[in-house]
């Protein structure tokens, strides 16, 4: 039994998961990022303590995904956006100390990867990029079984690539890169610009009025098809994976959004074989981050 933490900007959830990547136990709290981060530690280390209590009593081991940028072979976090105020935390030494157990650090993108990889959209591919559509945009890319990192274990930020350098200004100090055009708040902004009356709707609030018809509505899903498909069609390019699989709140609106994102691939991946890597929806649902971070840790030791 694997204890799991997976940390986001408004919520934390903390688990025990079978070595098979089935949930046993799921608990959950806001993650209150402004009360800092032992605070924070103390809520996780409480949850766990409670998995653990239901499970027997004892974890192997402890799995965390985490919102980088963040050491994933020391577990400190570095500056996060998502995050202020916690940078410097140490998740790994926090957790060690607490449960006595090895404890694995990942990147939450990367650990969905690893999940879905081995549980999920992308079983058996053996080149694999997963994206994650919600506040934000990011990725992990599996080669040939094993998991991408750059120089130092750096994990590569696929959703600050820059598509239109006339773009917004992201927090990234890029114009126009990917998370700043195609994530949900990206959505939400734009549609804010157009109409400042719809300051309070949410992407998802946005796709429901496309669903209904709405004219302004209809041309921001149109415009997040194409910026979708734009950064995915970079990815087909240059990596030419057998399979992408696309998760996050974002894409529970795939059906107004993949089609077009597919025309965009179609039209512009010339120079590759675009036609042999699929696009498929993520299959481990909410609980991806949770699962990945219990991958992320057999990954690591197993």
């Amino acid at each position: 039994m694997i204890g799991a933490v997976d940390i986001g900007g408004t919520k934390i959830a903390v688990g025990a998961v079978r070595g098979d990547g089935s949930i046993a136990t799921r608990l959950e709290c806001p993650t209150a990022p402004e009360q800092g981060f032992r605070a924070a530690m103390q809520r996780v280390t409480g949850m766990l303590r409670e998995a653990a209590s239901r499970n027997d009593g004892r974890l192997e081991g402890i799995g965390v995904a985490c919102p980088g940028p963040l050491d994933p072979f020391t577990g400190i976090i570095g500056d996060v956006g998502t995050l202020p105020g916690w940078q410097g935390g140490n998740l790994e030494k926090e957790l060690e100390r607490a449960f006595g157990v090895r404890v694995a650090v990942e990147n939450d993108a990367d650990s969905a990867a690893l999940a879905e990889a081995t549980w999920g959209a992308a079983k058996g591919a053996s080149r694999f990029i997963y994206i994650t559509v919600s506040t934000g945009i990011g990725g992990g890319i599996i080669l040939d079984g094993e998991l991408y990192r750059g120089v130092d274990g750096a994990h590569p930020e696929l959703g600050h690539q820059v598509l239109d350098a006339s773009g917004p200004l992201c927090y990234c100090n890029a114009h126009g890169c990917w998370e700043s055009l195609a994530s949900g708040p990206a959505m939400t902004a734009w549609v804010r610009e157009q109409n400042p009356s719809s300051d309070s709707l949410t992407a998802a609030q946005i796709c429901e009025r496309a669903r209904a018809g709405d004219a302004l509505a209809l041309r921001a899903v149109e415009r997040e098809s194409y910026y979708l498909g734009l950064g995915l069609a970079n990815l087909v390019t240059l990596f030419t994976p057998s399979v992408i699989a696309l998760g996050g709140g974002v894409m529970r609106s795939a059906d107004l959004i993949l089609d077009g994102a597919k025309d965009v691939i179609r039209r512009i991946c010339t120079q590759v074989p675009a036609e042999k890597t699929e696009l498929r929806l993520a299959s481990l649902g909410a609980d991806t981050g949770l699962i990945g971070a219990a991958r992320a840790y057999l990954h690591r030791y197993h």
